[in-house]
């Protein structure tokens, strides 16, 4: 049965990355920080560089890098984590993943841009451009995941969208042990969110708070 799964990464004192559409750091200053223990472990570079040497970080961490990359037919994001804000006026512009994007799936694009012509990349991803409301556009990928799960990539504006509306079923945040103080508010109008999902919680030996929320 199709599940829909979010994947964050979050501070100590609530914060994601601001992403900056248009500079050299488009996922925001803060990106690196909030995300060094997911990229050293030996999933992610394995699955993201193409490492295949088994260098990278194993244990608690990179058993929830593995389950991000595991069982998912189907992908929505929104406009600036594909990369559309950089190069808005450019119908060609194929997004910052790369000619090989890691993700091997439809990839649904929420953007007030659409109608946009598909965009078919290396490794059987494919992007198409939705406008409509969020529930259709989760209709369509719940579909093409043939039976796999669908994952809300983000950003975090989109991620929260899907969380108000009761869509998703299960969240995981990683905790990185720092403190941002600036940036986007992960949790801001999800109050209750423990009422409706149950509540794990994991310590990586990185120091990474991992939480989970289950339907």
């Amino acid at each position: 049965m199709t599940r829909v799964r979010i994947d964050l990464f979050s501070s100590l004192d609530g914060y994601t990355a601001a992403p900056e559409p248009g500079s050299e750091n488009p996922m925001g200053d803060d990106w690196g920080p909030l995300t060094a223990a997911y990229a050293a472990t030996r999933t992610f570079r394995q699955k993201v560089f193409g490492e295949t040497g088994g260098a990278g970080t194993t244990g608690i961490g990179d058993g929830y890098a593995k389950a991000f990359f595991e069982g998912v037919g189907a992908e929505i994001m929104g406009a600036a984590m594909f990369g559309l804000h950089s190069h808005p006026e450019d119908a060609d512009w194929r997004g910052w993943w790369g000619d090989r994007p890691p993700f091997g799936c439809p990839v649904y694009v929420l953007t007030h841009s659409a109608p946009r012509a598909s965009i078919p990349m290396e490794g059987g991803t494919t992007f198409h451009f939705r406008s409509g409301a969020i529930e259709d556009v989760l209709a369509e990928a719940t579909s093409s995941a043939a039976g796999l799960d669908v994952r809300v990539g983000g950003g975090i504006r989109t991620a929260r969208d899907f969380l108000r509306s009761g869509l998703v079923d299960d969240l995981h945040v990683a905790v990185a042990p720092i403190v941002l103080g600036r940036g986007n508010r992960v949790w801001e109008d999800l109050r209750g969110l423990e009422r409706t999902h149950t509540v794990t919680t994991e310590v990586a030996e990185s120091g990474t708070i991992h939480v989970t929320f289950t339907r």
